[in-house]
């Protein structure tokens, strides 16, 4: 899925952008965000029974910052980031691990991810990158089949 369409520092820095704000907004907006008990329970996405996505912009930047080697296959159902309760690619991670939180406010939440998807797309467009929305246990998948 990324193979090919070329790391930039200026593509990865819009991504960056895009993830600086949803920090902003989550920040400005923590009583519709939610408060995080840092359970991992959201990581569980069998077991919490919901899907995260991501996109093409997104799976770029994760691959060109984590460390190859650090590339980890998907076993069960669970994101295979998640060590002790706590996300080990936590500044690398997605915008929907950005945005979800297991007691938000759902039509905000929404909002924000339609919001991201739109400045995802847009970065698709300028930098000629195929535009895709994949669930995140097949995006990872794919990321170590590369």
């Amino acid at each position: 899925m990324v193979a090919g369409c070329g790391a930039d520092s200026r593509l990865l820095g819009k991504v960056a952008e895009v993830y600086d704000w949803l920090d902003a907004q989550t920040l400005e907006n923590e009583k519709l965000i939610g408060q995080c008990e840092v359970c991992g329970k959201c990581c569980d996405f069998v077991g919490f029974d919901h899907l995260l996505f991501v996109t093409s912009p997104e799976l770029i930047y994760f691959r060109a910052n984590v460390v190859p080697g650090n590339i980890r296959s998907i076993r069960g159902g669970c994101c295979p980031y998640l060590a002790n309760g706590r996300c080990s690619v936590y500044n690398y991670r997605f915008a929907g691990c950005r945005i979800f939180c297991c007691n938000g406010d759902v039509d905000f939440q929404s909002e924000l991810s339609e919001s991201a998807v739109k400045m995802f797309k847009a970065i698709c467009e300028n930098f000629q990158i195929p535009y895709r929305y994949i669930d995140l246990l097949t995006a990872i998948k794919s990321l170590t089949n590369i």
